[in-house]
């Protein structure tokens, strides 16, 4: 009787392009053991390159094991199960040869995907973490115990039972737990080094510069309030005092889910700086917008990052989130929570026409997040639905890359929350047609915000 295996594979990279390396584990469908792991350095590469890569060598190290074996694929990557599994299409070039090659490890009839949680990744994260922390040291990942101890191992670690591969990771993971470094390789941390490099995010801050008003489409500028930090390994005790949060923050766990905000293209109202909410007209895109739409696409499949395209209602970011999305091979969903701020009695006016039919109103609304213009909403009111929908997106996207196109007032208050800047900063930054921004969230509360501006930054 043919055996039954689990792969549980994972990929990560630290930049994404970065230093990028992939864990797999096999595992006893039946008995919960721990039969083989594998792990690599890659070198610079994508997040899904490493994730594929991972998915071929735990294949192969199944067929190493027993070639009639049946095998369950268990990843975290969306991607990777919907392709494989034949439900989305692959049109990323750096994509369509690994999945052919993955294909070919095994008869197709004996492979089946399924998609976990990151969660219940944790062993094939951990040896991806591995595998890149030997990497930066110039090193190659090795297997730190044979087939036979690790099958002792699991045994040992099997009660209380949990999902397959959990046991055998909780030993590295408590170990890991104690030296305060464990992570997903795009923003986290494992021991011997970090996700997000804290060397990385400093240069990243010294570089960085403030996005003011009329700044061009060609400014980029980069923030963040995320940093790793360095732990002891004694295992002394545990701190109960409240965890610090910016650059005292001890590293993230886990993979952070990151959102690409893209701002719509332009409609005809762009140019001419009126108010163009949710309350007045819904415009098209211009033909200089879908233009714009376009080059944003082609920059976006060229990264090959984006994982998910979900979208405001309103028809101009439709158009916008349908042209990537289509090159991309992905669907588009739609969050009301991402739409624009309604500006009433001030749709389609330009804002010395607003001035001057409404000036106390005006003066009022500069002056407080919580007045909104007559008939309107208040940034204090968007605030709240564009937080919801934050909090909603990010559990359902935990770990992947989402592109969400969006409105000026949403992407600045996901940039501003992220940065805890006050509310008047939304007043300070200026947002191009088409631009884009990214935010970073991490699962101990931290985020890191990238502030670009121009697509030519995303080639």
């Amino acid at each position: 009787m043919a055996q039954e295996f689990i792969v549980e594979a994972d990929g990560g990279s630290r930049g994404n392009p970065g230093p990028a390396g992939y864990g797999a584990v096999v595992i006893d469908a039946v008995t919960g053991e721990t039969l083989a792991e594998t792990a690599e350095y890659v070198g610079v590469a994508t997040n899904n390159v490493a994730e594929y890569k991972g998915l071929v060598a735990g294949l192969r190290a199944a067929r190493d094991l027993d070639p009639e074996a049946t095998v369950r694929v268990r990843m975290d990557s969306k991607l990777v199960v919907e392709q494989m599994s034949g439900r989305w299409k692959i049109k990323h070039p750096d994509m369509k040869p690994l999945a052919a090659e993955a294909a070919a490890v095994l008869p197709r009839a004996q492979v089946t995907y399924q998609w976990i949680p990151r969660e219940k990744n944790k062993h094939a994260d951990r040896l991806a973490n591995e595998a890149m922390d030997a990497g930066k040291r110039g090193e190659q990942w090795s297997p730190s115990a044979s087939t036979a101890d690790l099958r002792a191992a699991s045994r040992a670690a099997a009660e209380p039972a949990g999902p397959p591969g959990d046991a055998a990771a909780g030993a590295a993971k408590a170990r890991a737990a104690l030296a305060g470094a464990t992570g997903k390789a795009t923003g986290g941390t494992s021991t011997g080094g970090t996700g997000t490099d804290a060397g990385a995010v400093a240069a990243d801050v010294r570089a960085a510069h403030s996005v003011a008003a009329g700044t061009s489409a060609t400014s980029s500028a980069s923030a963040t309030s995320s940093a790793s930090a360095t732990s002891g390994t004694s295992g002394t005790g545990t701190d109960t005092a409240t965890p610090p949060v910016g650059w005292a923050a001890a590293a993230d766990l886990g993979a952070p889910a990151t959102f690409v905000l893209l701002r719509h293209g332009e409609t005809p109202l762009t140019p001419e700086k009126r108010f163009s909410g949710s309350g007045g007209s819904d415009p098209s895109l211009s033909e200089v917008g879908r233009e714009q739409a376009v080059r944003v696409a082609a920059a976006l499949a060229a990264r090959g990052t984006v994982q998910a395209v979900v979208s405001s209602p309103l028809l101009r970011c439709q158009e916008t989130a349908r042209t990537v999305a289509a090159r991309l091979g992905l669907d588009v969903e739609l969050e009301p929570g991402l739409r624009e701020t309604d500006f009433g009695a001030w749709e389609g006016l330009t804002f010395a026409e607003a001035r001057e039919r409404y000036p106390d109103e005006l003066t009022a609304w500069l002056a407080s997040p919580n007045v909104a213009p007559p008939g309107g909403e208040s940034f204090a009111e968007v605030t709240s639905r564009v937080s919801a929908a934050r909090d909603k997106l990010q559990a359902a996207y935990a770990g992947r890359t989402v592109l969400l196109v969006t409105h000026v007032t949403p992407v600045k208050t996901l940039v501003r929350l992220a940065l805890g800047a006050p509310p008047e900063s939304l007043f300070r930054m200026e947002l191009s047609a088409a631009s884009l921004s990214a935010v970073a969230y991490y699962a101990d509360g931290n985020a890191s915000v990238r502030l670009l501006n121009d697509t030519a930054h995303l080639r």
